[in-house]
């Protein structure tokens, strides 16, 4: 599973942060790893310069085998808690769109009510 990183311009990071937020990335998508080709991961700084409430954005992407992307957001303080919580959304999502298509479609075995003897 390749994980890619992105920031908008006003987010700098540098390689051992990257490594740290792929790490839990992949930490929380290993059991889906059969399933995910790639995740890309987009950060940005709503508010840039000045500092406020859950202006850090992540958005993570999945790519999963014969299957449309999967995407998600979160917003939060910092970046790692941004990643974090994109992160719990994902697996979340991840684990509904694999549980329906795993899922048999409900078939209904009906037949004709009888009369009591």
């Amino acid at each position: 599973m390749h994980i890619q990183v992105n920031t908008d311009h006003n987010i700098e990071v540098h390689e051992a942060l990257a490594a740290h937020l792929r790490s839990t990335v992949e930490v929380a998508l290993n059991r889906f790893s059969d399933h995910i080709t790639r995740v890309e991961m987009h950060l940005s700084d709503e508010s840039a310069d000045k500092s406020g409430q859950n202006d850090k954005h992540c958005l993570l992407e999945a790519r999963i085998k014969g299957r449309q992307p999967i995407a998600v957001t979160y917003e939060a303080v910092s970046l790692g808690q941004a990643v974090e919580g994109a992160a719990g959304k994902l697996v979340r999502s991840i684990e509904s769109a694999l549980g329906r298509a795993e899922r048999p479609a409900a078939s209904v075995d009906w037949t004709e009510p009888t009369e009591p003897e």
